[in-house]
């Protein structure tokens, strides 16, 4: 009886050692070369404005920036109403790649979490002026 409570105690411990691990690693929201991404979809839920950049260059310097940012869980996001930038990023053959919200320069939801950035940050100057700019 004594080897299967010790049993039962080591595998709580080892389970909730692992969900600390998950809990706390850092890792990246995307990582994807910017030649392979066609266009990325911005929806303003602060303005209700859409932009779709298709351009080269702001799709390389967007990606690039999302590409060093490394993120960690912060907490459950279920619930929560409301958000900033709707991102929605497609591959050249036109498929989805990634959906996710930018909230600031250091908060990316992507549902069931909230990521705080870790290193790096988000360029949310830059998207917001191409949203002021391309907005339809």
């Amino acid at each position: 009886m004594k080897n299967k409570e010790l049993i039962g105690i080591c595998v709580i411990v080892f389970i909730i050692i692992g969900s600390l691990i998950w809990w706390n690693v850092a890792t990246s929201i995307i990582k994807i070369p910017p030649s392979e991404v066609s266009k990325i979809e911005i929806f303003d839920g602060n303005t209700g404005k859409e932009a779709i950049i298709t351009d080269v260059t702001d799709i390389e310097h967007i990606i690039e920036n999302l590409n060093a940012v490394s993120i960690k869980k912060e907490k459950i996001s279920l619930g929560y109403m409301g958000y900033s930038f709707r991102t929605t990023i497609y591959k050249t053959d036109g498929t989805v790649y990634k959906k996710f919200i930018i909230n600031s320069s250091n908060i990316i939801r992507k549902d069931p979490f909230f990521y705080q950035v870790r290193s790096e940050s988000i360029d949310y100057n830059y998207i917001q002026k191409l949203i002021d700019n391309k907005a339809k």
